[in-house]
């Protein structure tokens, strides 16, 4: 295994550290990294909820919070009808629970059985029948064309809230919510569904309770600059930025009216930080004529922001939060839009006890979906981790306790392994309508009777996984010379459909190459695409897409159904689109990325426990945020034994620092001893940190990557 510790110029990391106000070991991991920008970075430094992007910048909310509203003024009925996986299920809980806590007539759908993903016809027209008028899609809906022409057709209206790549046609809804639209101007383009539909929920949260709902308003400031003055106004929209304007006007030379001020803050309500000043700034541009009405924010802001109090704007730029992560120095009407944020946020309360609640869904969906734990990923994952852990909401408290993990610490991993997987294997197996009535049921003994069949059907799963590779896995490898060495098949009549996703994972894993697995039923054949080595899918799925019933997906994970007539042509344009399949090179020997190193006489400074405060600071772990990676030289074995049954496979050891003796995993190592390493030797290695919990107690321990004799000096 190659160890790599990726050189960084020392000056970079002490900037870094200085501008962010961090330790110079959190500093050199965040450029390692590549983490320099100060939007990045601040994901990585903060967790309050309030950087967290406005919702209303997403495509389509303003038109989708509206129609919603319209529908509980007049009594309509509504579906919320979601996909059968751990995102689909947690966004459709957290819309159904909230629109149902408003008095809303709503109630939910998930693809039950065989049934195919997304919006189906049956579920439009049933709904209709039943007198419904508004479906809202979670985690589905943007290639469901024929479906939602169908809904129309019938007078109902269609949201759609999704996450998918979108087609190049796209359906006729009354409004689509969904960051990848070409036309998407939301700075964040990787939000899971349950994303997408926390963020409907938090808008609409905006909209029943602020009193600044679609309000009109201005923000305005004046500042100096040599011989003239700059007017800055900015338009604000349900917290959002909508339009801005910059003046710079020398004094005497032009009238308000010549200027295109009085255009822009027709209608508006004026705010201002210090109106005295303000007032007279613009006397001495415009005349003394000049007679605006506005109002002073400052004071109101003051009561909520004590530290905001009694100074100015161009003062509170130096000590403000987020203008220290702004890449190039933001101006004084910036930290004001920043300040009126925080403080409406503050004032009308927009992080409740309910908000905390969805946040426990948005990280379940977003960690099983595989989302990049990036930009606000990272706060909704981390805020939802905590939130879980403290006060765990009705549903996941009751399979928390079945998995062992109710009163304890745990992370992306657990959720990753244990409690992601459990709410998944209802919809594998069939039946997701039992999760997400777990997960809004409000009696508990039906809660404990929901939980329990949960973590039975998951055990079910497991099997269902071990028999199905049995037959998946020599299938592919017979296909793999087929396609080059470039692509793996695996199709067969027993192949259950509510595994495909997980075998194809496994053969992107033992194969290292894109890999599809399909299940067939009486009529139709379903598959599920997985990618390796940077390759995208979209091409693949966009060269048959004549022959499919319906598809979509991500870049790296996607699927497909289709009429079991077209199997046969599929088969031959998969042959010809594998042929030019271009992937990214593959490494005989493993790298590892080391994110910090200690030699041997630092080794006993640095890993001690209070190294976790470290690892703690970089959780959320998962896509494209590794756990961090620790290089230690010098350290003695002190200790060896032997773990596994009915096999010893693994080595547990005993290192010492020299301050701390760690105990520390090496997986699949046993044949390693005597040969790589032996007991009262000194060695260097890779590990990460980890918690262990066993009987009641959590014990810090290594887990070891890989292992080496120390080189001698």
């Amino acid at each position: 295994m190659i160890w790599d510790k990726k050189d960084i110029p020392p000056e970079l990391v002490t900037e870094t550290a200085a501008k962010y106000g961090c330790d110079l070991l959190t500093a050199s991991i965040l450029v390692r990294r590549g983490l320099t920008c100060g939007e990045d970075i601040r994901y990585f430094l903060e967790d309050d909820p309030r950087h967290l992007r406005n919702p209303f910048e997403l495509p389509g909310m303003d038109a989708a919070v509206e129609r919603v509203l319209g529908a509980k003024e007049e009594g309509e009925r509504i579906l919320v009808f979601g996909d059968r996986d751990v995102d689909g299920i947690t966004s459709t809980a957290m819309l159904t629970g909230f629109l149902s806590a408003q008095g809303m007539d709503v109630r939910w759908r998930l693809p039950m059985g065989d049934e195919p993903y997304g919006l189906s016809m049956k579920a439009v027209e049933e709904f209709a029948a039943d007198s419904g008028t508004l479906i809202i899609t979670v985690d589905c809906g943007i290639s469901n064309l024929a479906e939602i022409d169908r809904a129309a057709e019938l007078g109902v209206d269609v949201i759609i809230t999704d996450h998918h790549n979108p087609q190049d046609e796209l359906p006729r809804a009354y409004s689509i919510v969904n960051p990848k639209l070409k036309n998407s101007t939301y700075p964040f383009r990787d939000l899971a569904g349950c994303g997408v539909a926390y963020k409907l929920v938090s808008a609409l949260r905006f909209a029943l309770k602020s009193e600044l709902y679609n309000q009109p308003i201005c923000l305005l400031n004046t500042q100096p600059s040599n011989d003239s003055y700059i007017i800055e106004i900015v338009k604000i929209g349900n917290l959002a930025v909508m339009d801005r304007l910059t003046e710079t006007v020398v004094p005497g030379m032009v009238g308000i009216g010549e200027t295109r001020i009085p255009a822009f803050l027709e209608g508006q309500q004026i705010l201002v930080w210090d109106a005295p000043l303000q007032k007279k700034t613009l006397v001495k541009i415009f005349g003394a004529g000049f007679e605006i009405y506005m109002l002073d924010i400052a004071p109101e802001i003051g009561k909520h922001i004590p530290q905001a109090a009694g100074k100015s704007l161009l003062r509170l730029k130096e000590i403000s939060r987020i203008a220290k992560y702004a890449d190039k120095s933001p101006g004084e009407l910036d930290i004001f839009i920043n300040l009126f944020t925080s403080f409406i946020q503050k004032k009308e309360g927009h992080f409740t006890p309910e908000d905390s609640a969805d946040l426990q869904l948005a990280a379940l969906g977003t960690v099983a979906d595989l989302m990049p734990l990036r930009d606000e990923n990272r706060i909704i994952v981390r805020r939802g981790l905590s939130a879980l852990m403290e006060k765990p909401r009705s549903g996941l408290s009751d399979l928390l306790f079945k998995l062992g993990l109710s009163g304890r610490r745990f992370g992306t991993t657990e959720l990753s392994w244990q409690l992601c997987p459990a709410i998944n294997a209802a919809g594998r197996m069939g039946c997701p309508d039992k999760a997400a009535a777990l997960l809004l049921a409000d009696d508990p003994k039906e809660r404990e009777t929901l939980a329990a069949e949960i973590i039975a059907l998951n055990e079910d799963r497991k099997k269902l996984g071990s028999d199905n590779w049995t037959v998946v896995e020599p299938l592919a490898l017979e296909s793999m010379e087929a396609y080059g060495g470039k692509f793996v098949l695996a199709a067969a009549e027993g192949i259950y459909r509510g595994v495909t996703g997980i075998m194809a994972n496994r053969l992107v894993n033992r194969f290292k190459v894109p890999a599809l697995v399909v299940s067939f039923a009486e009529e139709t054949a379903t598959g599920s695409l997985r990618s390796a080595r940077g390759y995208e899918l979209r091409p693949l799925l966009e060269g048959c897409a004549d022959l499919f019933l319906d598809w979509g997906g991500h870049n790296f994970a996607a699927g497909f159904s289709m009429v079991r007539s077209n199997w046969e042509p599929f088969l031959e344009r998969l042959k010809y689109i594998t042929e030019n399949i271009e992937l990214g090179e593959e490494t005989d020997e493993e790298t590892v990325a080391v994110d910090a190193e200690f030699t041997a006489a630092r080794t006993p400074q640095f890993l001690t426990t209070d190294l976790f405060a470290l690892v703690d600071r970089f959780e959320p772990y998962g896509e494209e945020n590794g756990p961090l990676s620790f290089l230690a030289r010098g350290l003695k074995v002190t200790d060896i034994s032997l773990m596994g049954k009915p096999e010893a496979k693994h080595v547990k050891l005993t290192l010492d620092t020299g301050k701390v003796k760690w105990p520390a995993v090496y997986w699949q190592a046993v044949d390693k001893i005597k040969r790589d390493f032996d007991k009262n030797d000194t060695v260097d290695l890779v590990f990460t940190l980890n918690r262990n919990w066993f009987n009641g107690t959590e014990t810090p321990q290594l887990i070891v990557t890989d292992l080496k004799r120390a080189v001698s000096g």
